[in-house]
């Protein structure tokens, strides 16, 4: 039992053996003694200090919180709190009747297209980030805004079904798609290999070789998957909304856009503090392996999305946007750029995540991202 006047100091609990049975011989005539019960022996416990915190490799306790080391992260879980949303809160009633009475045939590939590899590609980050990642790291403020990107990712997945369901699109096709169209396969194909490998429970991270392939799975994910494939795979539905065609939609995916900014920001801050503290820096030449393939599928899905271009946006506008944010991700990261020189070619794409928004309060929920606008630079 503690001694609760001074809870720190360990106190020892005596139990008096019950008497013997009546009718029963005891064993011994003289009373039996009392039996001290031993305390389990107790480790050398410390005080956490902050200090003593890593990324990865980590040796204090991860059930701590504070002291922070890393207080950028408790900002980031703080601000994904601040953009909370539903897809419900959004009206998709307009969508239905542009979808079956506005969108051209061309039009309604690329938006079913779309929806298949995002549903697909959500599903996979929310198992790399709960499987992969978060077990891996060694202080809590990070896991815990990565407990919150989890819960995010499946949020999204649910966005992308409401989106399918509401518009009445035949369901077992668009979830298969991503198996049978082979230029969507090619991306999550990609992602699956470069992602499986740091997915064991077994993996060391003081080898180096395993640290090195976790680092650069990590850059793909943050850096590429989510920092280019998603935000630039927003773009064509976006590109839509600038005529007025599929807004509901388009709203939705601005409020995802939102967290994938964040989602891929901090990876990348992740990946930067990762190289800082264990000395390492990724291979030049598979990081140059890692963009070309990366490129060639990108290049080989806006082929197939965007075979006959829509009104507004072509193949060559999705490609280009890519080389341009890929070089972003790239200086985030502290690496060479892949595409020195790419231009912009979708100078409207990053105002969707920093587009403040102005409702009638009996219209809809006010879901305004309190944080104010997201700078990359």
């Amino acid at each position: 039992m503690m001694n609760w006047d001074d809870p720190l100091t360990p106190v020892t609990q005596t139990v008096t053996a019950p008497p013997s049975a009546a009718g029963v011989e005891s064993v011994a005539d003289d009373a039996v003694p009392t039996a001290s019960i031993q305390q389990p022996q107790q480790a050398d416990l410390r005080p956490v200090n902050p200090d003593d915190k890593r990324v990865i490799n980590g040796m204090t306790d991860i059930n701590q919180l504070a002291p922070f080391k890393y207080p950028w992260a408790w900002e980031y879980f703080l601000n994904a709190n601040r953009n909370h949303w539903t897809p419900l809160d959004i009206s998709m009633a307009q969508d239905v009747h542009d979808y079956h009475h506005k969108l051209t045939l061309e039009e309604r590939h690329v938006y079913e297209n779309v929806l298949s590899y995002l549903t697909t590609s959500d599903i996979l980050a929310m198992r790399n980030i709960g499987l992969a990642v978060m077990e891996k790291m060694s202080a809590p403020e990070l896991q815990i805004y990565q407990a919150r990107q989890v819960y995010e990712e499946s949020l999204h997945t649910w966005t992308y079904q409401h989106c399918i369901e509401t518009i009445g699109l035949n369901q077992g096709e668009i979830y298969n798609r991503y198996r049978v169209v082979p230029e969507i396969n090619g991306k999550i194909q990609i992602a699956n290999r470069r992602l499986n490998s740091v997915l064991r429970a077994d993996i060391d991270l003081r080898d180096r070789d395993e640290l090195h392939n976790f680092l650069l799975a990590y850059i793909f994910f943050a850096g590429v998957f989510e920092g280019c494939w998603f935000y630039n795979g927003f773009s064509p539905i976006f590109a839509l909304q600038r005529r007025g065609l599929m807004k509901g939609t388009a709203e939705q995916l601005q409020y995802i856009m939102r967290d994938e900014v964040l989602h891929a920001s901090f990876g990348i801050r992740v990946a930067k503090q990762i190289m800082l503290e264990e000395d390492i820096r990724p291979d030049p030449r598979s990081l140059d392996e890692m963009w070309a393939e990366c490129e060639a599928a990108e290049e080989a899905y806006a082929g197939y999305i965007l075979r006959d271009p829509i009104l507004g946006y072509s193949k060559e506008d999705h490609v280009d946007q890519y080389r341009f944010i890929a070089n972003r991700r790239a200086r985030n990261l502290g690496l060479a750029e892949p595409y020195p020189g790419a231009e912009p070619t979708l100078s409207w794409l990053d105002e969707q995540a920093n587009l403040r928004k102005e409702k009638n309060f009996f219209e809809t929920r006010v879901t305004e991202y309190q944080a104010g606008g997201l700078k990359w630079e």
